[in-house]
């Protein structure tokens, strides 16, 4: 079983998403818990992929046409980072 955190200007974003976003959030989530990133690789509709530039070591999952999850995976931990729900600007702020 993985452990999932999230980031705390998470909450904030979340509020102001699209209902439809939410849903794919949250079965997204309940698939890391389960599976792991395994189990994201194994659905292509969620396109996981690994991030370059100054996003490398994070990973990138489609939550819609617009938006994804920003992610990092700490394996020694079974432990999954939530960094950002965003839509699709890739800028570290």
């Amino acid at each position: 079983m993985w452990q999932i955190l999230e980031h705390k200007r998470l909450d904030r974003r979340l509020k102001s998403l699209p209902m439809e976003i939410l849903k794919r959030y949250e079965k997204w989530k309940d698939i890391v818990c389960i599976s792991g990133p395994q189990g994201l690789r194994a659905i292509r509709g969620f396109n996981d992929e690994a991030l370059r530039g100054q996003w490398k070591g994070f990973r990138s999952s489609r939550l819609g046409q617009k938006y994804r999850v920003i992610y990092k995976i700490e394996a020694t931990n079974v432990l999954v980072k939530v960094i950002d729900l965003t839509s699709h600007d890739y800028r570290k702020q």
